[in-house]
């Protein structure tokens, strides 16, 4: 059979026949790649059990249960709760996790070591949030918190300053620590008094219920807390308090694999982003204590 020369016409055509089926072999195997690498990330299922500091709480429900879910597959078992008591419920058993979410680098000495079980061996500290004062925007006292100094209006009567309790949350270790502090540099011993009172003391998870309901005019909260809740809030100037978050896989963790997937999702940039955008500032990279 004779072949019949190409017009220039005709090459045009051949060659765009060409790319053609060329750009349609490459999108439909970029799409089975795509396929194939979400299929990827999501061939894990079952529970990952995370005891986390309650100013986590809404943080953890809303943004990161979810997009770690949609990551790995597996999903948050999560309990929450003052670091402090969390630590303690490990110690004596009444309480099972595979990752301890502290607010504070100093609990998790008290679950390192054979006196202590050895439930932690290292942990890393991944974020910081700082120490800020939430108000009531329906309080009388509103106004005065918005224009003057913060350790100035507290102390006025009938004002209600609500905080947790030291010995179950770090952060009412901070709070003593912000009113000792200032009352001691600006001599105001009413903010030493505040910091010895046991009224307006509740648990970490209650303390933005108290402040929206109008039980409270004030309390001490981390910006994660104040950001997840829309809470009205003024720096506490002149303290410079912060939590200081970690990361630690529990001895005899239940589901070890899970445990990995998940401090890897927090310390990857989706997860960075996430805490990024929700008042918590990550450390980049994060501080590993054996």
């Amino acid at each position: 059979m004779d072949h019949l020369p190409l017009t220039r016409a005709s090459m045009r055509g051949v060659l765009a026949m060409g790319v053609s089926a060329i750009l349609a072999t490459v999108v439909v195997g970029d799409a089975i790649t795509a396929t194939n690498a979400h299929a990827a990330t999501r061939t894990h299922s079952g529970p990952v059990d995370v005891l986390f500091a309650g100013s986590f709480l809404d943080l953890m429900q809303k943004k990161i249960e979810p997009a770690f879910h949609r990551a790995t597959g597996y999903s948050v078992v999560g309990i929450s709760g003052g670091s402090s008591a969390l630590a303690s419920e490990i110690k004596g058993g009444t309480e099972v996790g595979d990752v301890f979410l502290s607010a504070s680098k100093k609990v998790n000495g008290t679950l390192e070591g054979s006196a202590n079980g050895s439930w932690v061996s290292s942990y890393r500290e991944f974020a910081t949030s700082v120490l800020v004062l939430g108000y009531n925007p329906a309080s009388k006292f509103a106004s005065a918190l918005r224009h003057e100094p913060w350790f100035d209006v507290v102390t006025r009567p009938g004002f209600i300053l609500g905080r947790t309790d030291p010995a179950t949350d770090p952060k009412g270790v901070l709070a003593v620590d912000a009113l000792q502090g200032v009352a001691l540099s600006y001599d105001l011993p009413g903010l030493a008094t505040l910091a010895t009172s046991k009224s307006n003391v509740f648990t970490e998870t209650s303390l933005v219920g108290e402040l929206q309901a109008g039980q409270i005019d004030a309390g001490f909260f981390y910006q994660v807390e104040a950001s997840s809740a829309h809470l009205k809030t003024v720096p506490l100037v002149g303290t410079g308090l912060f939590a200081h978050y970690t990361l630690a896989t529990l001895r005899n963790a239940p589901h070890p694999a899970a445990a990995t997937a998940f401090t890897n999702f927090m310390l990857s940039a989706r997860g960075r982003a996430l805490l990024r955008a929700n008042g918590v500032t990550p450390l980049v990279p994060a501080l590993v204590a054996h």
